[in-house]
């Protein structure tokens, strides 16, 4: 009884050991001077880099209003480009402080991987995009079509449930790379692309003659994409997820980059506590107290890095449709900072 008591003992005090060995992102990354964010290898919208090196896109914006809780300065991250087969290796060997690159949460990931995902930046499905000049209105008029898609994503799975359970046969064209799909896709070696609908408008933006593709209507899975942390540092994991939480609350309470100083000086009981000016919640986290109010200067509140990035204010212009707020017909929801 003994033995089994001090082994138990043995055991938990390894555990505990080596949760406190792995609880250290929060001061890696201060003492670093840097956020290191891994990102996709170019899809606009989303993370993707202009001729001058400069990183844009939703999934940028998530690791800017990191760096801007921390350090009160969004330029403090260095951007590491990550293929789909590459990602999560990155993240679990440490190269990388946080995933943000347009990944679906799925329990396998959740489960296997050693990392957590902290929330839903956009809510996405897969979708098929075609040539215009195929004339085909339906993904159920793709029976014997050819599909280029991308390994080491979920959407080799979803591609291969739709096929089978609309009974149609279907030929997979897969490539390494997103750039090397759509290469693929835009010579003619398929009559197909497929990735996430979001995903579909940003790479025909890649394409010659975006005019001529079409993206099909139909919605074919589930994909939450978010950002990923490993697993043994709570710590870490509250901040990413709150500092989502804190661009949807921001978008909630009507503070924007612009008014965010003017909101803070208010004698609003939620804006103050917000805010900061009440409260110990920034500190919490291992924050200051003005961490909000830090994110929305950064990169502004969640509506404002939709619409700059993929909304009505980019070339994308996606609906916000499931994207948009709870209480606007939406899906995205904060719980509360109190």
């Amino acid at each position: 009884m003994k033995r089994v008591t001090l082994a138990l003992t043995l055991a938990l005090a390894a555990g505990l050991s080596a949760e406190a060995a792995d609880a250290q992102t929060l001061k890696t990354v201060k003492d670093r001077g840097m956020l290191s964010c891994g990102v996709s290898q170019g899809l606009p919208g989303f993370s993707s880099p202009d001729d001058k090196g400069n990183w844009t896109g939703i999934d940028v914006d998530v690791c800017r209003a990191i760096a801007g809780a921390i350090f009160n300065d969004p330029t403090k991250v260095k951007y590491m480009p990550l293929s789909a087969k590459d990602r999560f290796t990155a993240l679990q060997s440490g190269e990388i402080d946080v995933l943000s690159r347009n990944t679906t949460w799925t329990i396998s990931r959740d489960t296997s991987l050693g990392a957590n995902f902290t929330g839903v930046t956009y809510y996405d499905g897969q979708g098929f995009m075609v040539k215009k000049s195929l004339k085909v209105n339906s993904a159920l008029e793709l029976n014997s079509a050819s599909v280029c898609v991308q390994t080491g994503t979920t959407t080799e799975q979803n591609l291969a449930d739709y096929f089978k359970a609309n009974n149609m046969k279907y030929e997979v064209i897969a490539f390494a790379t997103n750039d090397e799909t759509v290469k693929a896709y835009e010579a003619g070696r398929c009559d197909v692309f497929t990735t996430d609908q979001s995903g579909l408008y940003a790479n025909r933006l890649k394409l010659a003659s975006p005019n001529d593709h079409m993206v099909l209507p139909e919605i074919i899975s589930k994909e939450p994409l978010g950002p990923m942390v490993r697993h043994g540092d709570d710590q870490w994991f509250d901040i990413v997820k709150w500092t989502l939480f804190a661009m949807i609350t921001a978008e909630e309470l009507g503070v924007t980059s612009k008014n965010v100083d003017e909101k803070a000086k208010l004698e609003n009981p939620e804006l103050k506590r917000v805010l900061g000016s009440d409260g110990n919640f920034g500190e919490q986290l291992g924050l200051t107290k003005d961490w909000v109010v830090r994110i929305v200067k950064a990169v502004g509140n969640y509506g404002e890095v939709f619409d700059r990035n993929v909304g009505a204010g980019s070339p994308l212009a996606i609906n916000r449709g499931l994207n948009n707020l709870w209480n606007k017909g939406g899906l995205q929801y904060a719980p509360p900072i109190r």
